[in-house]
């Protein structure tokens, strides 16, 4: 039996959660995320649920409102020299750590460092620092090489490795070392001591936060924070989570399964409402290391003939989804969209044939507990056998994926060779952010393509002097990314997260924001 059938006609059922007494019940803010937080530190790990966790604990001098344009944060403002080649920030009022301990611009300024050692836009902004610097406590100064336009978008940027401040003795971790505490300065104190790794998170109200005066919107503006608690808990199963929600066991849940959502929405108890507007790009990515998928014709193969109606109908509910192809969200301005793919799987088959490849192994990683994301896997293993190929589909969940996505080794010694995911649009919404398309080798994305085409017209549409050269550069740039098939986009889509009617306040972006929430 398909599962949407399963689904429909199965009663939504749900495991206990812990009872809370009343006036405690009041003041908890219940969240059941996306998946399991595994990794603590949003700086090593890049994955949308240690953002999550991240912007509850760590705050950015910068952050971008619900259309990605950035505004102060941390900072209370900036200054640029006539030759665009100084920037001086300076740092608002009240700023303190978690320990109590003031935040200064040095705290920043190793933050700043250990991101651009992680972040693929941090890694081309360090190319174009000459010097960072803290004359004082309030001011940080970054002296360019050359003007870089996007400049304050790099330390505003939602999603994909956010520019978060720590104090600077964690923010001198080695880079590629995960931080030995979750200290930082955001509306949120993570609760150590009550963290279960894959089962439950916990945090308490920062009390000694000081939000910005202006209303929320997106990640930028005013972090009121109205909860005294806030509890994530884990539940994997699609249907569980459902029925806490309605049952009023939980608060907020990110992402209900869609096959639920008519039966959500018909209740009075709970709303339902657009994630993000600009919505998700599916991706099938491929290793680029080891055949078969080191050839490019081998890539283009897999990718013209994916289905994406099929793909999207298994993610998201009906109008939720649209055809996309092209590397960049279809829902933003000056995005191409290739041809739609034939699917000629005997097309494909002579050209794998002519590449060798034949009958070659692909082992495809799939995340069990991730509803967003299986399925596509899932199909995305049945097209490479259709194709020939010897497929080991190989099912985990979503943790145990992202540590196996590490894996340089080839695909018969513990490797692998497609992984699917989803892109939030806010988090490849120009080139330099596009961790997909980036082609730079043993830095780039899991995957690690080379690409020398696509990034030499990256600079050049960083550089841009003026609209219309962008505009031009950025098209240059999805064209030779298109040809070179970083990865595979399996579609479009809007996804819609539910939460209890008597919760307000609820943000939209590429991450649950939470803060401005209240309860009444």
């Amino acid at each position: 039996m398909h599962r949407r059938s399963l689904l429909k006609g199965a009663a939504l059922s749900a495991l206990p959660l812990p009872a809370l007494a009343q006036p405690a019940r009041a003041r908890t803010l219940r969240f059941v995320p996306q998946a399991a937080l595994t990794a603590l530190d949003p700086i090593v790990q890049n994955a949308t649920i240690s953002t999550t966790h991240g912007f509850c604990v760590f705050d950015t001098l910068y952050a971008t409102d619900a259309k990605l344009a950035p505004h102060p944060q941390m900072a209370s403002g900036h200054e640029t020299s006539a030759d665009g080649l100084l920037w001086t920030i300076r740092l608002r009022d009240g700023l303190r750590f978690h320990d109590g301990a003031p935040v200064l611009a040095r705290d920043c300024v190793a933050s700043l460092q250990r991101w651009c050692a992680r972040d693929l836009f941090g890694q081309i902004l360090a190319k174009a620092v000459a010097e960072w610097g803290a004359p004082d406590d309030r001011t940080i100064t970054v002296r360019l090489n050359r003007p870089f336009p996007a400049f304050l978008y790099a330390l505003a940027k939602p999603a994909s490795v956010p520019a978060f401040i720590m104090p600077e003795r964690l923010a001198r971790t080695a880079p590629d070392r995960p931080v030995a505490e979750m200290i930082g300065s955001g509306p949120w104190r993570f609760l150590a001591n009550e963290f279960v790794p894959g089962s439950r998170v916990a945090y308490a109200r920062n009390e000694g936060y000081v939000p910005r005066d202006e209303p929320a919107q997106g990640a930028s503006g005013g972090k009121r924070v109205n909860f005294d608690r806030l509890e994530w808990h884990i539940i994997p199963d699609g249907a569980t989570a459902g029925a806490a929600l309605q049952r009023g066991e939980v608060d907020w849940v990110e992402y209900p399964l869609p096959d639920l959502l008519p039966v959500l929405e018909r209740s009075r108890d709970i709303r339902l409402q657009v994630y993000d507007p600009i919505g998700f790009l599916g991706v099938i990515r491929f290793n680029h290391l080891h055949p078969p998928f080191d050839k490019v014709e081998v890539r283009r193969a897999v990718r013209d003939c994916i289905s994406q109606p099929d793909h999207m109908a298994a993610v998201a509910a009906p109008g939720d989804w649209w055809e996309c192809h092209s590397l960049f969200p279809c829902t933003l301005d000056g995005v191409t969209q290739f041809p739609a793919p034939t699917r000629d799987f005997d097309r494909a088959r002579a050209a794998i044939r002519a590449a060798g490849a034949e009958g070659a192994k692909v082992v495809v990683i799939n995340p069990t507990d991730f509803a967003a994301v299986a399925p596509q896997g899932r199909l995305a293993a049945d097209v490479c056998q259709r194709l020939g190929f010897e497929v080991d589909l190989q099912e985990m969940d979503w943790a145990a994926m992202l540590s196996r996505r590490n894996s340089r080794e080839a695909a018969d010694r513990g490797g692998w060779s497609i992984y699917p995911t989803n892109f939030p649009a806010a988090s490849i919404a120009n080139p330099a952010v596009n961790s997909g398309i980036r082609g730079d080798g043993p830095t780039a994305w899991f995957g690690w393509p080379t690409d020398p085409a696509t990034e030499a017209n990256i600079e050049r549409w960083l550089y841009a002097p003026d609209a219309a050269a962008q505009a031009a550069a950025f098209a240059e740039v999805q064209r030779s990314a298109w040809e070179h098939v970083g990865f595979a986009p399996s579609g479009l889509f809007v996804l819609k997260t539910g939460f209890r009617s008597d919760l307000s306040g609820v943000l939209q972006g590429p991450n649950p924001y939470l803060w401005n929430l209240r309860r009444g």
